[in-house]
């Protein structure tokens, strides 16, 4: 069993960039949901009310981010993060925290690229403001995160995404609704050849790296969101087939899981996952 595939997200629901190595941190890989996308009031806006994110391109290019949406409607726009910018109050589900903005110029580029009317901000999770994961669910009860969703770390298996596409098959009689990985956003694919596998994994080690498997991902969604086109899927695939099979009372419709890391260090595509317990 081993790595396929690595993959940040620099700004929260634009499009992953794939990586044959990561820095994993304490709070997840470097770079992944460091920015997110907020209205005027501060509250972070992702894919469930904002489809077209799923256009924009990231790119890091040394000291700078390179934004672009493939039909170039918007002109492309470079710009250098930044820790000296205005510290502004945000809201990411439960944590209200300060975040760094990013300047005038971004804001607009994402202002005209989803045809707002709203003043939205780009924000910068800021090392004096650390978010904390959901005490329940962390291990040592002080662990941090990113912008992303909740954990700092998302798992998914390959033979999960099969069993669900031959389930899509079988459900419509074609090809047309199976989906790419991307439609669940992962930090780390393990190829494997057993279904939800991963549903049983308590924790695992991947190089030097351990992790613990906290709790699993719940989806929503966004999961029916094309990630090159940002159109919804007319049948709401792939959520109503999973959710025929993988609905579990108060927990949700579960894809992936989420997972803390216990050290630091660098994962490659191809390093071998032992499970440890």
């Amino acid at each position: 069993m081993h790595v396929t595939g690595l993959f940040i997200y620099p700004i929260k629901s634009c499009r992953g960039i794939q990586l044959q190595q990561a820095e994993v941190t304490p709070k997840g890989f470097r770079w992944d949901r460091e920015f997110m996308v907020v209205d005027e009031n501060g509250l972070f806006l992702t894919q469930r009310k904002h489809p077209n994110l799923a256009r924009v391109n990231v790119q890091i290019e040394g000291d700078y981010i390179s934004l672009s949406t493939d039909e170039n409607r918007v002109p492309p726009l470079q710009f250098q993060p930044t820790f000296n910018g205005k510290a502004i109050e945000v809201t990411v589900w439960r944590s209200h925290l300060r975040a760094i903005d990013q300047g005038d110029a971004v804001a607009t580029w994402f202002q005209n690229v989803l045809n707002a009317q709203e003043n939205f901000r780009l924000v910068r999770q800021s090392p004096d403001n650390p978010r904390f994961v959901n005490p329940k669910y962390a291990p040592q009860g002080n662990e941090t995160v990113s912008f992303a969703d909740g954990y700092p770390f998302l798992l998914v298996n390959t033979a999960s995404l099969a069993d669900l596409n031959k389930r899509l098959e079988r459900a419509y009689q074609n090809d047309f609704q199976t989906i790419p990985m991307n439609r669940f956003r992962p930090n780390i694919i393990v190829d494997t050849d057993l279904p939800f596998a991963e549903d049983t994994w308590d924790s695992i080690q991947i190089d030097r790296v351990i992790f613990d498997l906290v709790k699993p991902c719940d989806r929503c969604i966004i999961i029916t969101t094309d990630q090159t086109t940002g159109e919804r899927n007319p049948n709401r695939e792939p959520f109503k087939i999973l959710s025929s099979f993988r609905s579990v009372p108060k927990a949700g419709i579960l894809f992936g899981e989420n997972m803390i890391p216990r050290n630091t260090g660098i994962l490659k595509t191809r390093d071998r996952v032992e499970i440890l317990s």
